[in-house]
């Protein structure tokens, strides 16, 4: 596999930070608001990773409307508890560092919309690692992963960055699949949500950040 890569696009959630303990609580709540049973912590876990609106009604069976309004319920009480009830997996702060030095141009590619994400990587002393930060927009027009992907790389190239051999590094089927619209290829990551089906069509699996460095960098 060439390491010669151009570009990298990191996913969040599962891959950089274990963003589950506040994204399940903040559900939990929000189900508990809007008068619903609870999901058990499993059900709650498939939440994490996909666009949320996906997730109420894909996992929940809400409607347009009743989606977007536990949207509503869930992003204050996330924004102001959920996402700093996180934690920074093993390794990736030397990883981003690594990448950073390296002078490869880097950008986040998440589902989460943009204000959360980089509260958190702020949180963590992370963002400055990055050449652009890329995730859904506020009102979720913009949370496919495709759609997040083919942003990152628009912005990249808009910042003279040559984005003609890009890899995605993520940990559903999501950013595998979303990647793959583009033609970017996905390493995936072990230690995130994902299942060992959700592998499929990936170019490399890293089971450490200093396997997904080799990956990288070489």
């Amino acid at each position: 596999m060439t390491t010669n890569w151009s570009c990298f696009l990191f996913d969040l959630d599962g891959t950089i930070i274990d963003s589950a303990p506040g994204i399940t609580a903040s559900l939990a709540w929000t189900f508990e608001r809007l008068g619903r049973p609870v999901p058990s912590p499993a059900e709650l876990l498939a939440y994490v990773g996909p666009p949320i609106l996906d997730s109420f009604r894909d996992l929940a069976g809400m409607t347009v409307d009743e989606a977007h309004h536990a949207l509503d319920v869930y992003r204050p009480h996330y924004l102001q508890t959920g996402v700093f009830n996180s934690s920074v997996y093993p390794g990736l702060p030397a990883l981003l560092k690594r990448v950073h030095e390296s002078g490869i141009p880097v950008s986040l590619a998440t589902s989460k919309p943009e204000l959360p994400a980089t509260t958190a990587l702020d949180y963590y002393g992370l963002a400055h690692y990055f050449t652009v930060i890329t995730g859904a927009s506020e009102d979720e027009v913009r949370s496919r992963k495709a759609d997040v992907v083919a942003e990152a790389l628009r912005r990249l190239q808009a910042l003279g960055a040559d984005i003609s051999r890009p890899v995605m590094v993520g940990d559903r089927e999501h950013d595998v699949q979303g990647a793959a619209e583009h033609g970017v290829p996905t390493i995936f990551v072990e230690w995130g949500y994902g299942t060992v089906a959700e592998q499929v069509g990936t170019i490399g699996v890293a089971a450490t950040a200093e396997e997904l460095g080799t990956l990288l960098l070489g």
